[in-house]
């Protein structure tokens, strides 16, 4: 029998995957029922284009989205002979839309914001790529980011300066998330009641893109607002992928256990330490305000006189 053999960049935050073609390729198979064993890569010095995902079987190696998706078709896992010619070229056009439209968005907050890539992404690549790629990869990926949004804009539409190509960017992102908000409607997946290869290709751009903790979310914040989407995600997530979800919400409980218990023990010691300084302060002025204090002393004036007494008598 046929191993199927898929290296992909490894999950985190609920996904299987956090790269958009390496999860493209996750949901086409779990749609299909495609048997996969599938490895977390970091080390992109062995597969054949320096890039992810690359399916390895005995027909030989794979390493695009394309021609991964047409070797599953070649051998009968298709679920797509059902669509019809309108539905087909729905499909290529969503496709395209979204590469012109939120890709470059997506890259845009993965490699050009600052915010972002100092906070969140380096770090992220830096743990999850060994010595000594992680010196290498994260750098090459951000100056690729630079040079496409130079080459796309300065040249088609003579903008230089960044903040103005983010403006653009997130404009055409935001028209497109809205426009695919409402072309799903109340509908559970694109095209009818069962997932296909366009549901693979707008969840690889969509999940990302909501369940990554930005520190900068402005384009999230308006995929959230987008509610039938969110919906849509959370379906395929849950269904589909739903030991990555539980694994990552146990992950976030111990982690929040964790945090509460280390900002709530410091507080516990200042509030004994308070009570305790309190509880003095009151059993003060309890002692002064019933006497007992008052009547010590006299006490002792007593006594001390009374041991002088003592003195005289024996001299």
């Amino acid at each position: 029998m046929d191993i199927l053999q898929l290296n992909v960049w490894k999950g985190d935050w609920g996904l299987p995957s956090v790269d958009v073609e390496c999860l493209q390729v996750l949901a086409h198979a779990k749609f299909n029922g495609i048997p996969l064993k599938v490895n977390t890569s970091a080390n992109l010095f062995k597969t054949p284009n320096g890039k992810l995902p690359v399916l390895k079987c005995n027909a030989g190696t794979f390493d695009t989205v394309k021609s991964i998706i047409e070797y599953f078709r070649k051998i009968n896992y298709n679920t797509e002979y059902e669509l019809k010619g309108k539905q087909c070229s729905k499909v290529l056009a969503y496709d395209a839309m979204l590469k012109e439209k939120l890709f470059p968005a997506l890259q845009f907050i993965w490699w050009i914001d600052e915010k972002n890539v100092n906070e969140l992404i380096r770090p992220w690549y830096y743990k999850a790529l060994p010595f000594p790629l992680k010196l290498y990869y994260p750098g090459k990926f951000e100056r690729e980011a630079h040079a496409m949004f130079e080459m796309l804009h300065s040249v088609k539409d003579d903008i230089t300066d960044m903040t103005a190509i983010e403006n653009k960017v997130y404009s055409e992102a935001q028209k497109c998330l809205t426009m695919l908000s409402i072309n799903l409607g109340e509908l559970d997946y694109f095209l009818g009641k069962e997932p296909t290869v366009l549901d693979a290709i707008v969840y690889s751009y969509l999940a990302p893109l909501l369940k990554t903790p930005l520190p900068n979310p402005a384009l999230q914040n308006h995929l959230k607002a987008c509610t039938n989407l969110v919906k849509y995600i959370s379906r395929i997530s849950d269904t589909f992928f739903g030991n990555e979800c539980r694994e990552y919400t146990t992950k976030e409980n111990v982690q929040d256990t964790r945090k509460y218990s280390e900002n709530e023990f410091p507080n516990k010691r200042r509030n004994q330490i308070i009570a305790g300084v309190f509880a003095t302060l009151v059993m003060s002025i309890y002692t002064f305000s019933t006497g007992i204090l008052e009547v010590s002393v006299k006490d002792n004036e007593i006594l001390n006189i009374a041991a002088e007494d003592t003195s005289t008598d024996d001299e």
